[in-house]
């Protein structure tokens, strides 16, 4: 794949992604995209054989980009297990609380909405977030290996609950317009964890 090839494609990709996060995948249509990255529409179609595929494509992206942002959260760096892991959840509450779209999850952005309508992006997202719930279980299982953790489940589901937790209360955040629910998880994570308020 030519240098070239990629930076274009990149290109579009993160033009789109920033027009998606903000409006949805619907809402942003294809001249959209093309205006904002000021590429014609065939360099697109020579990219992406449909506006479902460039979709497609998004998802996979952030999610290529998202593991190497977990991944150097998560990474072992001498510190707990456990103080990584809620290094990772305290990051996962500003973001998501704060005002305007910049750093908001595109899983909690597109998932009720591509699911239905797109097979090949609801499986880009599935895949996506087995990878994020398998990372977070591998750390939560250094956590039981070097004693900082202590949960009552395994550490898969114990990454898994928590992953459903925190979806479930970036959805809410976006209804109430304000930290409670993002708060009540971190309450709720701490309590998963058998860690104290002040970890």
């Amino acid at each position: 794949m030519s240098t070239e090839y990629k930076d274009v494609r990149q290109h579009i990709l993160a033009t789109g992604m920033t027009a998606i996060n903000g409006k949805g995948f619907a809402a942003v249509g294809l001249n959209e995209i093309l205006t904002s990255a000021n590429v014609p529409k065939g360099s697109f179609y020579h990219y992406f054989k449909s506006k479902e595929a460039f979709g497609e494509a998004l998802l996979e992206n952030y999610v290529g980009t998202y593991m190497l942002h977990l991944e150097d959260v998560l990474k072992a760096d001498g510190t707990p297990a456990a103080q990584r892991l809620m290094r990772y959840w305290a990051g996962w509450l500003d973001t998501q609380a704060c005002e305007g779209p910049d750093g908001k999850c595109l899983v909690v952005k597109l998932a009720g909405e591509v699911s239905d309508m797109s097979e090949a992006m609801r499986v880009a997202l599935l895949r996506g977030t087995n990878l994020i719930v398998e990372r977070l279980a591998a750390c939560i299982a250094e956590g039981l290996d070097d004693g900082s953790l202590r949960c009552a489940f395994n550490a898969q589901d114990t990454a898994l609950t928590l992953y459903q937790l925190w979806l479930g209360a970036s959805l809410l955040t976006k209804l109430r317009r304000d930290r409670s629910a993002l708060q009540a998880a971190m309450h709720a994570t701490l309590g998963l964890l058998n860690l104290p308020a002040a970890q």
